[in-house]
């Protein structure tokens, strides 16, 4: 009897360790998580867009059966795509993407030799204006997470901002 003591307060740990979790995938984290980046660099806001989002989460759920990292080839949406394990979130995912900063260098307009830097700049590119992301757990049980961006950005020799 003395373990039922303790079971609302499980129970509440748990509802808040859910809720974390889900805290870094919702729309808000995304688009919170990309905005704060583009802040930085002065570029417009992102807002989520239901219909980007649907194609994003298309794609997510049809990469879980072999869960390899490449892109679905779309030429509507620019897209950033990772795959992380364990409990890796979507703000985990734009925070990777966005350190990728530091291999940008914009008076060249290109990535440091030997560097990629092709996702920040997608994070940031200036005319960019709707986000949608999605995350799913391969069969493997690693996390795909995607992100797509309209309208695309990342166009050859132009600067994302």
């Amino acid at each position: 009897m003395e373990s039922s003591r303790f079971a609302p307060v499980l129970l509440c740990v748990l509802a808040f360790l859910v809720t974390i979790c889900q805290a870094q995938d919702s729309h808000d984290d995304f688009v919170n998580a990309h905005n704060g980046e583009r802040s930085q660099v002065s570029v417009p806001c992102l807002s989520w867009n239901d219909t980007v989002a649907s194609y994003a989460s298309s794609y997510a759920e049809n990469s879980t059966r072999d869960c390899i990292l490449k892109l679905s080839n779309t030429t509507d949406y620019g897209e950033n795509v990772i795959i992380g394990t364990g409990s890796y979130t979507g703000v985990d995912a734009v925070n990777a993407w966005a350190a990728e900063k530091q291999n940008y260098d914009y008076a060249s307009n290109s990535c440091a030799e030997g560097k990629v830097c092709g996702h920040y700049t997608q994070v940031v590119w200036n005319t960019s204006t709707n986000l949608g992301c999605a995350r799913a757990t391969c069969n493997n049980g690693s996390i795909f997470i995607t992100c797509n961006y309209y309208p695309p950005g990342n166009f050859l020799g132009e600067r994302p901002y």
